[in-house]
């Protein structure tokens, strides 16, 4: 194997142990208590998490993928190069309200981008303890900016040549550094198993008794913790080593019977991302002498309550004997386990989010938690409700397990779960949790975002779903006294068609929770058949919600939630499921709304675009125009071809913003060019004119626009331009470039600024390119890189051009390969215009005369 394959072989190891480096050290020049990386991907725009300090991964998979023009603090810190400080969750909500309600807990956070040259390789962020304001987390920003950008010029010395550093792997878990010893005295060490190095602490040797020199071996270093058994210790030591540490702390006693408490670990301890070498990872550990502290866990097996430790990564590390009791499993089944293994109702929705509490804010968190009968086999009605309290900690996590019933759970405030509820504990059924405090805001600020009614669908599909566990969806909107499916989900295929624009008189569900304005649930379809005799089910068992889309006291449609078992629906689910009907009705309403507005402004748009350019014997001229697919859809770009004197106007522009507005500010300029042109007047004077029109008409909007005045004959264009993209020119050698033109600002801003004008010769067969941003410009790119792309597009479609002699059949061809990525593009944030001219050969010039 040469040198450099075992360089690239070795790098996923070498990168993730920077990371994890890095991590752990901001995270304690923070004083936090979690933190991660992320790094950019081999997916354009795409930042994935590289690595999690403190946290457990299953539990934050949401945000394991992150789009780089999301409205999240780690997308603006890698965009824009800023970094964000949030001292608090009212700060966080204020200025990332999507993202705080993900994660509506008490926290603070730090986000610093990470920097190497001019490349932006991704994010260190830290969560820490809640601050009064930013100016409390600023001193120890400036230290966590240190690191990363020490982490940025490692990052860049390992990218090189074929190298490319980028992430791809789900993130490597790793337990956060030590901020104090849990009790008694302790020091730390750390082990390279590969050059079989050992460094300690200044705690350690005197822990110990012996001096640091003569611990510098693993042999040495077992052998000075545990004289009378250092087998033992280098058996852990070892298996740590190869991503097995031990489960629970490793308990020893030295000559003189005295405990101490020996807690192994890996930045590797999870599974390794794919490509790690293994037997050779770092190993680091504290030993603890605990002292008189050391019965206290013989105290809590004594306990009348339940009581369970785990490590920030999730692992329990203690049960005592009533916590197995109340949980129904031995603690032989708990101990060393995930708690999603040991405790598998805590996998529930609403229990998840309660965890996420705990490990990222420092208050006690309460909650009620529904297991299933111990046997396995017991129904809903069987199930017990327990009262949880978990204490945050800053290296364990204390759960407390109490069952419901008990008189002393009203001095604590947690109230009995009622009796009804009990029928309904997903965790018994096998269902997921219908989440009852789901959080109305977090689908509001998603619905926020979303214009369109299948948009809209989508926001419903992607939140509701998930958190009430249904597994189908369907969405009517009503038109002239009839409901129409705008969108559904999980349903037999066809079984719907036959209710496609149902009147207002029918006995449906669906049609009559609209004109009651009143939800109906049905706790299985024995129920619903029975309500509704003859009615055609999907299934024979399950649960139904039918809930009114009403909006300002207008009826917009009717929602349909199904789920595949039955179950009841509580009084505080009806409740919650009706007022996220209404969210969603104000969404579909504003949807209709922006869909009238976006019909009249496409029809607008259409009638001011040109229907075909003016035609001229000695220039081919052909142009492609491309809808924006989100926002409103339809914006000001535009472009043109005029007849100007002896000599041809080639013109682009793009109106800032979009809809109705921008598309008639649009066709003003384009009127106004027209003039200017048609009378042949110089560059200057018509972005002049223009620019001095667009100021007088005051429409709020600003305009950018680049006009060239062709000479047919001699090739000689003149060009002046508007805070306009540069054009782009392939002569006919191939060499194709990006003109840097000297240009003014963009027209409806400055009553008198100067739009110079350049000359620059056009060579028959040469094409001449002019576009709007959006074919160039791309979240999380620098729009210097996408006209680069163009060029680059341009050089390779132009060539079949320039070998026809500038046919309009092969122009046409050239277009089609420039605008191929945009037009099958789901997302296109923006409109997009193009407008391609070549000059003919004379021959050619002639031939067309003649046609």
């Amino acid at each position: 194997m040469t040198g450099s394959a075992r360089d690239t072989e070795r790098m996923p190891e070498q990168l993730a142990a920077m990371l994890v480096d890095a991590t752990t050290e901001a995270i304690s020049a923070v004083g936090g208590h979690s933190g991660g990386v992320y790094l950019r991907s081999g997916v354009t725009g795409l930042l994935r998490l590289a690595v999690l300090a403190g946290l457990p991964g299953p539990l934050f998979r949401s945000w394991w993928r992150l789009h780089a023009d999301s409205p999240f603090p780690v997308a603006d810190a890698y965009r824009l190069g800023v970094q964000v400080v949030l001292p608090n969750a009212a700060e966080t909500m204020r200025r990332y309200p999507q993202f705080a309600a993900g994660l509506p807990f008490p926290f603070g956070s730090l986000y610093v981008p990470v920097v190497g040259g001019s490349t932006t390789f991704g994010v260190l962020t830290v969560l820490c303890p809640p601050a009064a304001d930013a100016a409390e987390l600023l001193a120890r920003r400036d230290r966590m900016a240190q690191v990363a950008e020490d982490l940025g010029t490692a990052l860049l010395r390992l990218e090189g040549g074929r190298r490319t550093v980028a992430w791809d792997d789900d993130p490597v878990c790793v337990q956060p550094p030590a901020t104090r010893p849990s009790a008694g005295r302790a020091g730390g060490f750390a082990w390279d198993p590969v050059t079989d190095v050992v460094t300690v602490d200044e705690r350690l040797p005197d822990l110990l008794g012996v001096p640091a020199g003569d611990i510098e071996a693993v042999d040495a270093l077992a052998d000075a913790v545990c004289p009378e058994s250092p087998g033992q210790v280098l058996t852990a030591l070892r298996q740590t080593a190869g991503g097995r540490p031990p489960a629970l702390p490793l308990y020893v006693r030295t000559a003189g019977d005295r405990l101490r408490v020996v807690e192994l670990w890996s930045p590797y301890a999870a599974p390794a991302p794919h490509g790690f070498a293994s037997g050779a990872h770092p190993v680091r550990g504290v030993v603890v002498d605990p002292g008189p502290g050391a019965a206290a866990d013989a105290a809590a097996d004594l306990l009348p309550d339940g009581v369970l430790c785990t490590d920030r990564l999730g692992l329990i590390r203690y049960a005592n004997p009533r916590a197995a009791q109340l949980l129904g499993r031995p603690r032989s089944e708990l101990l060393g386990r995930q708690l999603r293994e040991g405790v598998p109702w805590l996998g529930q929705p609403y229990c998840e989010d309660h965890l996420r509490s705990a490990l990222l804010s420092p208050e006690p968190v309460h909650f009620h938690l529904g297991r299933a009968a111990s046997d396995g086999a017991g129904t809903a009605d069987e199930a017990t409700w327990l009262d949880v309290s978990v204490h945050p900690g800053d290296t364990i996590l204390t759960y407390t397990l109490r069952p419901s019933c008990r008189v002393a759970d009203t001095a604590s405030g947690l109230a009995p779960v009622p009796e009804q509820e009990v029928s309904g504990v997903a965790a018994a059924s096998g269902d997921a949790s219908m989440a009852p405090v789901y959080r109305p805001i977090v689908l509001a600020i998603a619905l926020t975002e979303a214009v369109t009614a299948r948009q809209v669908s989508a926001v419903v599909v992607r939140e509701l779903l998930p958190a009430f566990g249904g597994g189908r969806l369907a969405i009517y909107l009503l038109q002239d006294r009839h409901l129409y499916l705008a969108w559904e989900t999980g349903f037999p295929p066809g079984f719907l068609t036959p209710f496609e624009g149902v009147g207002l008189d029918a006995r449906l569900p669906g049609v009559e929770t609209l004109t009651s304005g009143r939800p109906l649930f049905f706790d299985s379809m024995q129920q619903l058949s029975a309500a509704y005799p003859g009615l055609p089910l999907d299934a024979t068992e399950g649960s139904r919600a039918f809930l009114p889309l009403i909006a300002s006291g207008r009826p917009v449609g009717s929602c349909i939630l199904g789920f595949d078992r039955p179950r009841s629906f509580s009084t505080e689910e009806r409740t919650v499921l009706t007022a996220l009907a209404g969210l969603i009705a104000h969404a579909m309403e504003k949807a209709q709304r922006y869909e009238s507005e976006a019909a009249l402004a496409r029809g607008l748009q259409q009638a001011l675009l040109p229907r075909r350019l003016s035609l001229h014997p000695q220039v081919e001229t052909t142009g492609r125009y491309l809808p924006g697919t989100q926002g409103m859809e339809v914006g000001g770009d535009w472009y043109d071809v005029v007849g100007a004197g002896d000599g041809l106007a080639l013109v682009i522009g793009d109106v800032q913003g979009h809809g109705v507005q921008a598309a008639a500010t649009m066709g003003q300029l384009r009127s106004a060019v027209r003039a200017f042109a048609l009378g042949d007047h110089p560059p200057d004077e018509v972005m002049s004119g223009t620019n001095r029109l667009l100021i007088d008409l005051d429409p709020g909007q600003f305009a950018s626009c680049c006009y060239i005045r062709l000479d047919p004959a001699t090739g000689l264009a003149r060009v002046a331009r508007a805070g306009h993209p540069p054009p782009i020119l392939r002569r006919v050698d191939g060499r194709t470039e990006v003109l840097d033109l000297p240009g003014g600002v963009v027209l409806g801003v400055d009553p008198h600024a100067r739009y110079p004008v350049a000359e620059l010769h056009v060579e028959p067969g040469a094409i001449l390119a002019l576009y709007t941003d959006g074919l160039v410009e791309r979240p999380g790119m620098d729009i210097d890189d996408g006209i680069t792309a163009l060029r680059v597009a341009l050089a390779r479609a132009g060539a079949p051009a320039a070998r026809a002699g500038g046919r309009g059949r092969a122009l046409a061809g050239v277009a089609e390969r420039l605008t191929a990525t945009a037009r099958h593009m789901t997302d296109r944030p923006d409109d997009i215009a193009l407008l391609l001219a070549t000059r003919r050969a004379p021959q050619a010039a002639r031939a067309g005369g003649r046609h």
